[in-house]
């Protein structure tokens, strides 16, 4: 068994998903592992890793729709409903600022796969996507640790 420890540095368009799996299985291919555990981290607080659906872009549309609904941009209210909004007090860099910081602590920034003949094990229909929950572009880092086997 050995450990492969490094970093992948994305370019997010902004708000919305990029699919790093190829990048990922890149990475998996050019360390020559052939089996073993993969855990994922990204080193930010306003974007998330996920693994979801890759045929039908309409599945991250209405992902991205229901935790905006979820997590407004403006406040919220008591669940409820009763009540006045109450405002985010942290807005430091505009408006999706902590709304972002919410929608990565209820989504993941880490994530825990398989590596199974140099590639990721993933079901037919999944990618892992970077979200970024911010509405401008950003440069988002990725800690990518194997333990495996060669």
């Amino acid at each position: 068994m050995e450990q492969f420890l490094s970093e992948l540095t994305f370019l997010t368009s902004g708000e919305g998903f990029t699919d790093i799996t190829p990048y990922i299985n890149n990475w998996i291919l050019e360390n020559k592992i052939i089996k073993g555990i993969l855990v994922l981290y990204t080193k930010h607080t306003s974007c998330s890793l996920t693994i979801n659906e890759n045929a039908d872009p309409r599945v991250l549309e209405d992902l991205s729709s229901y935790l905006k609904a979820l997590v407004p941009e403006e406040g919220f209210r008591p669940i409820s409903g009763q009540g006045n909004q109450i405002t985010y007090l942290h807005k430091d860099e505009g408006v999706d600022d902590m709304p972002a910081h919410i929608r990565t602590a209820l989504t993941s920034n880490t994530l825990s796969l398989s590596i199974n003949s140099s590639k990721l094990v993933l079901g037919t229909w999944q990618a892992i996507y970077l979200w970024e929950h911010r509405y401008n572009k950003h440069s988002r880092t990725v800690s990518c640790h194997a333990i495996g086997e060669k």
